[in-house]
């Protein structure tokens, strides 16, 4: 963590000197760009290309992780800091991987900058991060790293992954471009209604699986950023880590105690994210009595990087995949 701090820190200084040397207007000189949208992740640089529609082609739009780092691990670099602080409108998570944020924007050249917390957005909607029976993260339960005396809640930061909390937040996107770009309102506003028909037939969809499958837990041997969608259709879950866990290695007993449960439950699968491998799922199987769980993957966005857009990556296309695995484990 240390070390993460000091690089950040190390970028805002070399930032703030290129900003002092160069303003904002010679740092964009030449571009022909209307205005410019900085976007921390993948999901929300999707939905902002969506509702620009054919204006995307005259905005400066730019997805900071787009190399593979997640959000708990990304540090912006000197370059970043410098979009960020030049942009028309900044979107970012705003949970606790975000603290590096409100340094950033202390050194912002462009005081008109709209910024959104989407975490802010969702209001009451937003979850604090959950520590259920059998993670790694509850062994201890009545440690202090635990007891939630002392540390303020640490809100679940994997908000996209609720088709429901995508409608509300794109609504919001629009009304940001509007604000910016009063001249095509309509386009925006009418690209949003579309795109979110779309989120609410595919939450339709996640529903009408959730009520018709035969069982209603998932059980995943990796970290669980779903909780948004599993609270979403009523669904129950055991995980190895929390969603925001720096853990990586299963102890035997959360090992024991999920195999366990495929066991007690007669689940036919343990769920990995993508981009991980599969030992764990693997030792989980090994150890339950018929050993024939299948592995499957989910997709969570959380290190889609700018080859994957250039391939042809979309949020709504990478949620109808996730459902059609969420079947199979439901199955």
């Amino acid at each position: 963590m240390k070390k993460a701090i000091t690089r950040c820190a190390a970028a805002l200084c070399t930032a703030a000197m290129l900003l002092t040397a160069f303003p904002a207007d010679q740092i964009h000189a030449g571009s022909e760009k209307t205005f410019s949208v900085v976007t921390t992740i993948f999901p929300v640089y999707d939905w902002v290309s969506e509702i620009l529609g054919e204006q995307k082609e005259n905005t400066d739009l730019t997805m900071l992780l787009d190399s593979g780092v997640d959000l708990h691990n990304y540090q912006p670099t000197a370059d970043d800091i410098i979009r960020i602080s030049t942009c028309d409108l900044f979107l970012y998570v705003g949970g606790e991987s975000d603290d590096w944020v409100q340094d950033v924007l202390k050194e912002a050249v462009n005081k008109d900058m709209i910024v959104v917390n989407l975490l802010d957005i969702l209001g009451d909607s937003a979850k604090t991060e959950e520590i259920v029976e059998g993670m790694e993260d509850a062994q201890d339960s009545s440690g202090e790293k635990n007891s939630g005396d002392q540390e303020a809640p640490e809100y679940d930061e994997h908000i996209w992954l609720s088709l429901k909390n995508a409608s509300v937040l794109c609504r919001e996107i629009a009304g940001n471009l509007s604000e910016i770009d009063a001249e095509h309102k309509d386009l925006y506003t009418a690209n949003a209604d579309s795109y979110c028909e779309k989120l609410s037939d595919l939450d339709r969809q996640y529903q009408e699986a959730a009520d018709n499958a035969a069982v209603k837990t998932l059980l995943f041997g990796d970290r669980f950023p779903f909780r948004y969608l599993a609270d979403d259709y009523g669904l129950s879950y055991y995980a190895a880590f929390s969603g925001c866990s720096a853990e990586s290695e299963a102890s035997f007993e959360t090992i024991a105690f999920l195999s366990g449960k495929i066991d007690e439950l007669g689940l036919s699968s343990v769920i990995t994210l993508e981009g991980t491998d599969h030992k764990i799922a693997e030792t989980i199987i090994s150890a339950t009595k018929n050993k024939d769980a299948q592995i499957l993957v989910m997709d969570s966005m959380q290190s889609s990087t700018s080859g994957d857009v250039k391939e042809g990556a979309h949020y709504l296309t990478i949620m109808e995949k996730n459902l059609d695995v969420l079947k199979q484990a439901l199955e």
